[in-house]
C-alpha cells in the first residue's frame, strides 16, 4: 500500500512539474532581475547546454552552493586526475565563479537543471553521464527517478542530514524509502548521518568523515591581506563570520563594550552580503564608523567596524584576527561550518543553536579549541578574555589545528568508496586514442 502511495505522489509530482514548467520563465526573470540568476545562461536551467560533450566517460558532479562546492573539489581533482570529463553543475553565481577560480578548464561548469522532468531530461540526453556524484543532502525527487530510469548510478557524498531535514523525512517514510533507494551508494560524515539515511531507505550506506577537513585552506588575496595588516597595525581585532540577522548587532554591542579597553577592531562578514547597507546604517546608527570592503575604505585609528561585504573572501578576513565567533547560532538555528576558522588559526566562539555540525563542533569543543556561549554578554566576556590571555588563545588555536588534522582522511574513503564505480571508468578513459578525450 505505502509503495503504491509513492508511487503516485512521485507521479503527480512529475505531472504537476510537466503542467507547471511552461510558466517557470517568469520565476527565473524575477531572480535574474534581482542579480540571484545568470541571465547570459538561464537556458541551462532549461537543461540546455552551453557547451560541448567530451568524448569518453563523463561524471556529474552537483554541488548546491560554495560550501558544497569547496568540499568536493579535491574529490573532482582526483576524478579528473584519472582522465575522467567532469560537468559540474551549483545553483549559485557565486559557486560559479568559484568554480572558474578554483577549477577552471578541468571541468565543464553548467547551471543544474529545474527538477522538472523536460529540463532534467533533456540534461541527461546530452551529456549522458556514467556517473552521478551529488554533495551533502540535494534530494531532487524528479533527477533521481531520471537516474534510476536510465539506470545511471547516483552516489551522495560528504552526505548529511539536519535535524530540520530528516525529521520532514521520516514524517513521510513511504515516500523517503522509494526515493532514496535510487541512490547506489551513500558516503555519509558521521555515524549519525549514516543511521539516518538507513532509517530513510538507504543502502548501502559508509561513513568517511568530513570532506572539508581535506580542503586546503580558503584562499586569500596576499597583497590586500598586507594592506590590511599594515593599516591594522598593533590593534587587537576579533571577528563575527557568517552572521545572520540579530548577530551583527550583537558584534556592535560587543565592539562598544571593548572598544576603549583594548582599541579594538571588530570584523562582521554577513553570511548574505546583500544585507550589508541595512547592517552599515544599523552600525552607524550606534556611532559606529564602518569601513566596507567592496569600497576599499581605508582602516584608520577612527575606524570601528571592517564590513566584509564580499563572498568567497573569508581567507582574507580570518587571516586577520585570532579570535572568531562563528554566526548563524546566537539568534539564528542550525550554526556554520567552523573548519575554516579552525584552519586558520581561530580560537572559535559560538552560540548554542549548531545543530548542523554538532559532531563537529563536539570535537573542537572536546579538545578545547571551542566554547560555546549563551548570549551577547557572555559573548563581550569571551572575546574579551581570549584578546587579553595570549597563552589561553594559543592553546585553543593549537587544539584547533590538532583537530582538523586528527579528522582528515574523509577523501580518502570517499575515493575507496567510489572505486567500483570510477574505475572502469578510467580504464575506459585510457583506452581512448590519445586527443580523443
Amino acid at each position: 500500500m505505502t509503495r503504491m502511495l509513492a508511487r503516485l505522489a512521485l507521479s503527480s509530482y512529475r505531472w504537476i512539474g510537466t503542467a507547471v514548467y511552461p510558466l517557470v520563465w517568469g520565476y527565473l526573470a524575477v531572480r535574474a532581475a534581482k542579480g540571484k540568476e545568470d541571465s547570459a545562461r538561464r537556458q541551462e536551467r532549461y537543461g540546455h547546454a552551453s557547451a560541448p560533450r567530451p568524448q569518453g566517460p563523463l561524471v556529474w558532479f552537483h554541488a548546491a552552493s560554495v560550501g558544497e562546492t569547496t568540499a568536493i573539489i579535491p574529490l573532482i581533482n582526483e576524478v579528473s586526475r584519472r582522465g575522467i570529463s567532469v560537468v559540474l553543475t551549483t545553483g549559485t553565481k557565486t559557486s560559479a565563479r568559484i568554480v572558474a577560480e578554483r577549477l577552471g578548464s578541468r571541468v565543464i561548469h553548467q547551471y543544474v537543471p529545474l527538477d522538472f522532468k523536460p529540463a532534467v531530461s533533456r540534461f541527461l540526453d546530452y551529456w549522458e553521464p556514467d556517473l552521478a556524484i551529488i554533495a551533502e543532502s540535494e534530494i531532487w525527487p524528479m533527477t533521481m527517478m531520471e537516474l534510476g530510469r536510465r539506470h545511471i548510478p547516483q552516489v551522495l557524498v560528504n552526505g548529511r542530514l539536519s535535524d530540520r531535514t530528516f525529521g520532514r523525512w521520516r514524517k513521510r517514510l513511504w515516500l523517503a524509502d522509494a526515493l532514496f533507494e535510487n541512490l547506489a551508494l551513500v558516503i555519509a560524515q558521521s555515524e549519525a548521518d549514516a543511521d539516518r539515511f538507513r532509517t530513510l531507505g538507504a543502502l548501502p550506506v559508509m561513513v568517511s568523515g568530513n570532506l572539508k577537513v581535506d580542503t586546503d585552506a580558503p584562499p586569500h588575496d596576499n597583497q590586500a591581506l598586507k594592506h590590511y595588516r599594515q593599516q591594522i597595525g598593533g590593534r587587537k581585532t576579533w571577528a563575527g563570520i557568517s552572521t545572520f540577522e540579530g548577530e551583527e548587532n550583537a558584534a556592535g554591542i560587543v565592539h562598544r563594550a571593548l572598544k576603549e579597553r583594548t582599541g579594538l577592531l571588530t570584523i562582521i562578514v554577513p553570511r548574505h552580503p546583500e544585507r550589508c547597507d541595512a547592517i552599515e546604517t544599523m552600525l552607524t546608527s550606534k556611532g559606529l564608523t564602518v569601513a566596507r570592503r567592496t569600497r576599499n575604505d581605508p582602516i584608520t585609528p577612527e575606524t570601528d567596524i571592517l564590513l566584509g561585504d564580499t563572498i568567497g573572501e573569508m581567507g582574507l578576513y580570518l587571516r586577520l584576527t585570532e579570535v572568531a565567533f562563528v554566526g548563524r547560532s546566537l539568534f539564528a538555528e542550525g550554526g556554520q561550518n567552523p573548519l575554516e576558522p579552525a584552519m586558520l588559526g581561530c580560537a572559535i566562539l559560538s552560540g548554542g543553536n549548531v545543530q548542523n555540525f554538532r559532531d563537529t563542533y563536539q570535537m573542537l569543543a572536546k579538545n578545547g579549541s571551542a566554547k560555546i556561549i549563551r548570549d551577547v554578554e557572555m559573548l563581550a566576556k569571551g572575546v574579551n578574555y581570549l584578546l587579553v590571555n595570549d597563552e589561553v588563545r594559543r592553546r585553543m588555536i593549537d587544539a584547533g589545528l590538532e583537530t582538523v588534522h586528527e579528522m582528515r582522511g574523509a577523501l580518502s574513503a570517499t575515493v575507496r568508496g567510489l572505486e567500483p564505480y570510477i574505475n572502469p571508468l578510467t580504464v575506459k578513459a585510457r583506452l581512448l586514442p590519445r586527443g580523443d578525450n
